[in-house]
């Protein structure tokens, strides 16, 4: 099926090269390192205490340190700074080194999300000149958010306090609140799907081109991912996520596995719809 439709879609497409950068899978390569990494940890742990936590090469770059640290139980521990501030709401509590409990956050699932306003902030990820990161879990059900405030201190990533409260509200559609709807009802989505969608795929001839086309309705429910219902997460590089953003950028990105699929989102009197479907999966 999928192979027919891709014969039609070639027919009228445009050609271009590009720079794949949105392909690029920052957690493709850790799990190989994963095991050494473990071993310098291991290692710190006796020599170093977790207000004195000794920087590894995985600190360098932000995705491989959080891989890490959510794969590794005693790599995490050693670079959570305990008693942790815990808020939720605006009530405070502390959790302690002995309550703690290890924290896989994204990496047991195939993949993680994004979220990005602009394109050209998703030239962050990957920056290794960052200090303050957070990672996020967007709850659709309850409208809550989480987060993770991590601190670069002396060349080694802390995480420093977790976060839990509400959504913010506005007058806007909610982002958060609308993909929810979008991701389980076909019949909600078939109407915030713009036709004919703007698409963007590998050159299965050419590894260094892309492809620029258009997909009708009926090809996006052929071709477009799974898409996650109950939450979403989010590493924040930096990059901005207002609720007045005329534009919202979802990526989905494979932990190793080679999966990249991108979802542009604009607000179309003052509704969102998915205006560009961009598949560069290897």
């Amino acid at each position: 099926m999928k192979k027919l439709i891709a014969g039609v879609i070639l027919l009228g497409i445009l050609s271009s090269c590009g720079n794949k950068k949105t392909n690029i899978d920052p957690f493709a390569s850790i799990t190989k390192e994963v095991d050494s990494i473990r071993q310098i940890a291991d290692s710190s742990h006796h020599d170093k205490s977790p207000e004195d936590p000794q920087p590894i090469q995985a600190d360098e770059s932000f995705d491989d340190f959080i891989y890490n640290f959510a794969s590794d139980e005693v790599l995490q521990r050693q670079r959570v700074k305990f008693p942790l501030p815990y808020y939720n709401g605006d009530k405070k509590s502390n959790i302690e080194e002995r309550n703690w409990k290890h924290d896989d956050l994204f990496t047991k699932q195939h993949y993680y999300t994004l979220l990005f306003d602009r394109e050209e902030d998703m030239d962050l990820v990957g920056d290794t000149s960052l200090t303050s990161v957070q990672v996020e879990w967007m709850f659709v059900k309850t409208r809550m958010v989480k987060r993770y405030y991590f601190e670069r201190i002396k060349g080694a990533w802390v995480l420093e306090a977790i976060n839990l409260r509400p959504i913010e509200q506005s007058d806007n559609e909610n982002f958060v609140e609308f993909f929810g709807h979008f991701a389980t009802d076909s019949l909600f989505q078939s109407q915030r799907v713009r036709e004919p969608l703007a698409f963007v795929t590998s050159d299965p001839d050419d590894d260094f081109s892309i492809l620029e086309t258009t997909l009708d309705l009926n090809q996006w429910f052929a071709f477009k991912p799974v898409l996650p219902v109950d939450r979403l997460s989010n590493i924040n590089y930096g990059q901005r996520n207002g609720d007045d953003s005329p534009t919202k950028i979802l990526a989905l990105k494979g932990i190793g596995n080679g999966f990249s699929n991108i979802l542009y989102f604009r607000r179309k009197a003052g509704e969102w719809e998915l205006y560009k479907f961009e598949d560069t999966s290897i």
